[in-house]
């Protein structure tokens, strides 16, 4: 056999192997309904066609069928457009950090100045900043993020249909940036939540929501990673840092809109994006829909979020920390720096230098994991942790406690329980007491601060060193000091009597025993 033919056989043979393989792919993908075949065949001259009189085409389509239509149209009349609206004045009792209203929409628009000059009059809200909601329930329930409803004097929530509203706060929660609101409507479009534990790397997601206030924007992308933690792993800060992300397009406006699967269920609520100029760059993330569900679930039932707390402290386990431990039987997990006491990691016998590999069930091998398992439980709940000692592995029952140190559900805390009234003082008042701002305490009675030892006719003039001239002002400082992480929640206030008499007050904000 001369080279020539050999080298015919050869090249036969591979078209062969080669069109076989292709035959095989294509056809499991034919089964997967992705790719259809469209013959076409046409009777022609065999001069022309050299293959028997007839010339055979193959075209391949994509399936256009399985394309994103269905999910866009049963999920954009589920996501609203909220819009936050507020006097001038009420925008600026918090100082010191930077305001997200102040980096997307510039100044003005922010909580981050504090005006020393008295507004001649009060003006009419205005808008501050524009975002995104979820309809949860056909009865009017959305949910959406923290910050784009706070400081809010007035919302408005706009429907797809472009039907308006005007609602009411239930709750929120500033540690997982969610927050639950209502309008009084009925019959509305409400998604369905998906399982958030189920999403997978690399699967297929769309984002709704309203960018820059373009109303129904859809955009998709695909899961990028899961249990993204952002912050520092301190280990004692409950917030959230578990956050799916994607590469579906997400802009300004979007927070508190709505990413969705392929089936159209709710598997995140867009929350921010990482950037360096304020807008997209690929990179976008979205607290999961379990911890959506867990949260709205405590606001609706319990009037707050209910924590679970371990007792620990613990930094991620690397490379360095395993060869300075002498720990070989894992190089991933979180590793306990500081156990609390008293605390529920204590009490289930866990110890500082142990690796902790499993929650409940769940593997975590970094900050994200270990919080995204932590976000689902509450005080009281009882789950297994798996953890190395000595590089040897161990399993103890851990029950979970509160912030205050008992496995009760916190209550809903109200500025009501401080037991009193404010009365606002007059221009003529304040230049008598040779003040700018104040405020004056009237018809105490039990509550905190008359455990505290506050009196009738108590002038306050600064709480946590933040000046107070009103019961809006209280009220926000309030609010703040309980969304806080932490464990001490106390008013410091400053102030004096009519006798001239400066004096200073701790008031203790923590739950009362029962």
């Amino acid at each position: 056999m001369n080279k020539n033919l050999k080298l015919a056989i050869m090249l036969v043979a591979a078209s062969i192997l080669g069109s076989a393989a292709t035959m095989m792919a294509t056809s499991e993908l034919q089964k997967k309904g992705v790719i259809n075949d469209v013959y076409v065949s046409s009777k022609q001259d065999n001069a022309t066609t050299g293959n028997g009189g007839f010339a055979q085409t193959s075209t391949r389509m994509v399936d256009m069928s399985r394309d994103f239509t269905d999910v866009a149209e049963n999920t954009i009349n589920c996501v609203v457009s909220i819009k936050n609206l507020a006097t001038p004045q009420q925008n600026m009792y918090q100082g010191g950090f930077i305001d997200p209203f102040e980096f997307f929409f510039g100044p003005g628009f922010g909580q981050g100045q504090r005006k020393q000059q008295q507004p001649q009059q009060k003006s009419e809200p205005q808008p501050r900043g524009m975002g995104s909601g979820v309809i949860i329930s056909p009865d009017g329930y959305i949910v959406t993020n923290n910050h784009v409803i706070d400081g809010a004097e007035k919302l408005e929530v706009t429907l797809n249909d472009n039907r308006q509203f005007n609602a009411t706060v239930v709750g929120a929660d500033e540690k997982t940036d969610i927050a639950l609101i209502k309008i009084n409507a009925k019959d509305l479009h409400a998604i369905t939540f998906g399982n958030s534990d189920a999403v997978k790397v690399g699967q297929w997601c769309v984002a709704v929501g309203n960018p820059f206030g373009f109303n129904s924007t859809v955009t998709a992308g695909i899961i990028s990673a899961k249990a993204r933690g952002l912050s520092e792993s301190s280990g004692n800060n409950n917030g959230i840092k578990a956050f799916i992300q994607h590469d579906a397009a997400v802009n300004p406006g979007n927070s508190g809109g709505a990413l969705v699967n392929t089936a159209g269920e709710l598997i995140g609520i867009n929350t921010m994006i990482y950037s360096q100029t304020g807008n997209y760059s690929g990179c976008s993330f979205a607290v999961p829909s379990n911890t959506v569900k867990k949260v709205v679930t405590d606001i609706k039932q319990y009037g707050t979020v209910q924590r679970a707390v371990l007792g620990i402290q613990y930094t991620e386990l690397t490379a360095e920390k395993a060869k300075e431990e002498k720990i070989t039987a894992t190089n991933e997990g979180i590793f306990v720096a500081k156990v609390t006491d008293r605390g529920a990691a204590k009490e289930a016998g866990i110890e500082e230098g142990d690796v902790i590999v499993k929650l409940n069930g769940a593997r975590v091998k970094d900050s994200g994991e270990m919080q995204e398992e932590m976000n689902k439980l509450r005080p009281g709940d009882k789950a297994e942790v798996e953890f190395y000692r000595d590089n040897k592995l161990r399993r103890t029952t851990v029950t979970f406690k509160n912030d205050q140190g008992n496995t009760k559900m916190t209550k809903q805390s109200d500025v009501m329980s401080l037991g009193c009234a404010f009365t606002e003082l007059s221009k003529e008042d304040k230049q008598d007491l040779a003040i700018s701002k104040g405020l004056k305490v009237v018809g105490v009675k039990a509550g905190k601060f008359k455990n505290a030892g506050i009196r009738d006719g108590f002038i306050i003039t600064d709480i946590n060193n933040i000046p107070v001239d009103s019961r809006d002002d209280v009220e926000n400082i309030y609010n703040q000091i309980m969304r806080s992480s932490d464990s001490d929640k106390v008013m410091f206030i400053t102030g004096f009597y009519p006798t001239g008499k400066k004096v200073y007050y701790a008031v203790d904000l923590s739950d009362e025993e029962d």
